[in-house]
C-alpha cells in the first residue's frame, strides 16, 4: 500500500449492512421487502437503489443506513445478501 492510500472496507466491515441483514432475519416485514428488492433483475434493482439513495440523501438519513443501502448496488453483494436473508426466512430444519 502506498503512503496516503486508504484500504477500502469490505461489505463485512460495514456495520450498517450487517445490521440490515440482522434486521431482515429478525423481522419478517423487513425480510419480505428486501427479498422483493433483491429478486429484481440487476438493472432494475440498481435503478431502484439509486433512486432510494437520492431520497435518503435529501432526507438526510443516517449515514450507516445510507451506506448499507449503497452496498446493494453491487450485483455480487446483492446476490449474497439475498441468499443470507432467504435462509433466515426459512423455518429451522427446512432443507
Amino acid at each position: 500500500m502506498t503512503l496516503g492510500a486508504t484500504r477500502r472496507r469490505t461489505v463485512g466491515e460495514i456495520e450498517g449492512f450487517i445490521s440490515l441483514l440482522r434486521a431482515a432475519c429478525d423481522d419478517a416485514g423487513v425480510n419480505a421487502a428486501l427479498q422483493k428488492l433483491l429478486s429484481l433483475p440487476d438493472e432494475e434493482r440498481r435503478a431502484f437503489v439509486r433512486g432510494w439513495l437520492s431520497e435518503l440523501l435529501v432526507k438526510e438519513a443516517p449515514k450507516d443506513f445510507t451506506e448499507a443501502i449503497t452496498c446493494l448496488l453491487d450485483d455480487a453483494v446483492a446476490e449474497k445478501a439475498y441468499a443470507v436473508i432467504y435462509q433466515c426466512s426459512r423455518p429451522k430444519g427446512a432443507p
